[in-house]
């Protein structure tokens, strides 16, 4: 009876030994797929240049929404004959000229 159990004890280490070292091997496998720093900075570099022309993009595109969403607030203020109508114009044609230049600015800042 004494032998059987010492036999199980054994084949349940040896397995667990086994299940460890193939994980061991599987981790040393992956880290083998890894490059080096540099060409990962290159390639996030790579990356994020060919966002940036796009999230400019769409800054131009959400700047002229604001656009028209500020004409048709400032058109309704205009004829409802409202005072702060001057305001509210300045208001929102600031933030448009805002997100163009700010797209712009760092658009040539960065290079891009």
């Amino acid at each position: 009876m004494k032998s059987q159990q010492v036999k199980r004890a054994y084949s349940v280490k040896h397995a667990l030994k086994t299940i460890c070292g193939m994980l061991t091997l599987m981790l040393i496998s992956f880290s083998l797929y890894a490059q080096d720093g540099n060409a990962g900075i290159q390639e996030a570099t790579t990356q994020v240049k060919s966002y940036f022309t796009t999230g400019t993009t769409l800054m131009y595109a959400i700047g002229a929404l604001v656009g028209l969403v500020g004409a048709i607030k400032v058109y309704k203020k205009w004829n409802d004959g409202e005072h702060d109508t001057g305001k509210v114009a300045s208001s929102w044609f600031g933030s448009c000229i805002f997100l163009v230049v700010v797209a712009t600015v760092l658009k040539s800042f960065f290079g891009v």
